[in-house]
């Protein structure tokens, strides 16, 4: 075990740094978008998160994180399953993200199938709880995903098999947890995604919403800086734009729909929903650096274009 310095946040030296802490967004957001399908979002169960859809899921990141959803049918069999991925993997998709879990034994089951398919990039999300039972599959990134806890990332961080974290920070412990997530400072290639939680109002934020959402993503004139390129496939067969926008589904794999999903015209409404055409936005001179979080502002306001995370219209 590496020697552990500890400052005021508790680290100044351990074996590895994170190459960029991603705040606030997913790291595709940053990414142009190439007009077509580039990732699915895959769910296998329940799943058995903190956070629930009946009470809200406050999460800036939690399209990836684990979470719990109530299902409308029979969970996907593992046959329904790998034909999900040989379909992405015909579109040409470059990047999967299974989530959501009912068990890790699923989670290294189904990593090995997107790996054996020819996925390019294969990430599973497991939680922090259930790294030791969590069989690592070559070929896929293990993202371990915890509260903030400086202590408990600092172990985690030392485990050679993780290859980034998915951290849930309080909105008051949102400048602690960025400082001392960017002094893990040896080099090395693990990722942070700092999942910044927000209250239920925007009168309630703080911290710095439009600093943490600046991005610099090229097409955001043309297409969303988060939704584009994504599908989302529930652990029931549900295909979504996002997998917190339950209430919009676009399509149903036990149909055939993924193979014809980069034609539906529903989904690619979801892909081109640009700030110009949000209301209250459209008009504002940070709407193509400011990222864009449609499901938190759809659970805050029942409206898809809704708009209650903006410090300026308070």
């Amino acid at each position: 075990m590496a020697e552990v310095v500890r400052t005021s946040l508790g680290i100044s030296s351990v074996s590895r740094t994170p190459q960029n802490v991603t705040v606030g967004k997913p790291p595709w957001s940053k990414k142009a978008h190439s007009g077509d399908v580039e990732r699915l979002i895959l769910h296998l169960g329940e799943g058995k998160g903190k956070f629930d859809e009946a009470h809200g899921i406050p999460r800036s990141i939690g399209c990836i994180g684990n979470n719990r959803f109530f299902l409308r049918r029979e969970k996907l069999s593992e046959e329904e399953i790998r034909n999900v991925l040989r379909d992405f993997k015909a579109l040409n998709g470059e990047e999967v993200w299974i989530t959501n879990y009912d068990s890790p034994r699923d989670l290294s089951k189904v990593a090995k199938i997107a790996v054996e398919v020819g996925i390019p990039e294969v990430n599973v999300v497991v939680l922090e709880e259930d790294l030791d039972a969590y069989e690592v599959v070559e070929g896929a990134r293990t993202i371990v995903e915890l509260e903030y806890d400086p202590d408990r990332i600092l172990k985690i961080s030392l485990n050679p098999h993780v290859d980034g974290l998915l951290v849930m920070v309080p909105q008051e412990k949102v400048d602690e947890a960025l400082t001392f997530l960017n002094k893990l400072d040896e080099p090395g290639d693990l990722e942070i995604y700092a999942d910044l939680l927000y209250p239920k109002s925007a009168r309630f934020l703080k911290f710095n919403v439009i600093e943490k959402r600046m991005s610099e993503n090229p097409t955001t004139q043309m297409y969303h800086d988060c939704l584009a390129g994504t599908i989302a496939v529930s652990a029931d067969g549900y295909i979504t734009p996002c997998p917190l926008l339950r209430n919009f589904v676009v399509g149903d794999v036990r149909k055939g729909d993924i193979k014809r999903i980069r034609k539906k015209r529903k989904l690619k409404e979801f892909w081109k929903m640009t700030k110009d055409k949000i209301k209250g936005c459209s008009a504002c001179p940070f709407r193509y650096i400011c990222h864009d979080c449609r499901a938190l502002e759809y659970q805050a306001t029942g409206e898809i274009d809704g708009l209650e995370y903006c410090p300026i219209l308070l």
